[in-house]
């Protein structure tokens, strides 16, 4: 059911799906071959998908950071949909880019995001207009607004505000605008760990709310850009016991994979990956769960204490689960020459991505 919801939402919306979520060249496939779009970041996830099949007309460039060089490369590539956020980033795309769709991406509220953006990105929406003007003396497409709630976003009305901004922005600019009006919601749907989150269908009808509170009955273009909704449930992590110990009364259980090796989303333990070891039975205790580098900041989980069993030995095997997402795209290179995680597609239909 939840992912028949997630279909209804996308079809509602232009899908584009966050690249660095999942790079892998079957996820980009899987995806290209339904018809999906893509939100890339950079020139080498721009490669990515095009040789994973997608076509150039299908991608947004919605990083509000980008070299002029890599702005003409993807125009020179086919691309003609990017993001800015100051009159700098507008300008370098439009010296790159001639004729290009630019979205104005807005500053906004990341509250109840598990994985807020801070203050990187967005202008404040007050500049949006002007923005949006200088995009078309630029001779450059004003696409619209775009913002991004942050990700893992548990709050279903987290949209509301942005989509308040956005009908501020598009009623100072009614007169002006040469084309209809696109409103770029961004990523943010979660994923079930191990806490549950809200149904899919909550979001659509809050965001739907939202649309016609501040729209009107004539509600803007809308584009989306999941990536950890889509990408999270295919994947499981598999780890190996190096040690385990008790230290100070506490049991330390460290695993051959930790915050370097792709399990950079456990920082202030915002993502708590459900975990087990599928091979050793008997009674289960709380544990701190560490990596295997030196460094002392790798420590998965010391607030929160998952149990494992009681009877888990080094050489073990401690499965995480809906690992599919920023994991081994966040895997460091090499570091303490441990090598990044490899992955494997065990399923050609569903990609389930196991690394290890």
């Amino acid at each position: 059911m939840r992912r028949l919801a997630l279909l209804t939402l996308l079809l509602a919306a232009g899908c584009y799906y966050a690249v660095k979520a999942n790079p892998h060249p079957q996820v980009l496939a899987t995806l290209a071959a339904i018809g999906s779009r893509f939100d890339v970041a950079s020139l080498g996830e721009i490669q990515a998908v095009l040789a994973a099949g997608g076509e150039a007309a299908g991608l947004a460039y919605t990083t509000t950071i980008k070299k002029a060089a890599d702005i003409r490369s993807a125009y020179e590539l086919g691309v003609r949909v990017f993001t800015a956020d100051s009159p700098n980033e507008i300008d370098k795309i439009a010296a790159a880019a001639p004729g290009a769709w630019v979205f104005v991406r807005i500053a906004v509220d990341n509250a109840g995001a598990a994985a807020p953006f801070g203050t990187k990105f967005g202008c404040d929406p007050t500049l949006a207009a002007d923005l949006l003007r200088r995009i078309a003396r630029a001779g450059l497409m004003p696409a619209g607004i775009s913002c991004h709630v942050g990700s893992q976003q548990t709050d279903v009305y987290a949209w509301d505000e942005p989509i308040r901004a956005a009908a501020v922005i598009y009623h100072q600019l009614a007169n002006e605008l040469p084309t209809r009006f696109v409103l770029n919601l961004g990523g943010g749907l979660p994923a079930t760990y191990t806490q549950p989150v809200p149904p899919i269908g909550q979001y659509a009808a809050a965001i739907a709310t939202s649309l016609t509170k501040h729209f009107g009955s004539t509600w803007p273009q809308l584009v989306l850009e999941p990536g950890r909704a889509i990408a999270a449930s295919s994947g499981q992590l598999d780890c190996e016991v190096v040690q385990v110990t008790e230290r100070r009364g506490e049991r330390w259980v460290y695993l051959d994979v930790g915050r370097y090796g792709g399990l950079a989303e456990v920082e202030g333990e915002a993502i708590k990956y459900p975990l087990h070891a599928p091979h050793v039975s008997g009674p289960v205790g709380p544990v701190i769960l560490a990596g295997p580098t030196a460094d002392g900041d790798d420590v998965i989980y010391q607030k929160h204490r998952p149990d494992l069993p009681l009877a888990l030995r080094a050489g073990d095997l401690v499965r995480l689960g809906c690992t599919g997402a920023y994991t081994a795209s966040y895997a460091s290179v090499a570091f303490n020459g441990i090598e990044p995680l490899s992955t494997c597609v065990t399923d050609s239909d569903l990609p389930l991505l196991s690394a290890s």
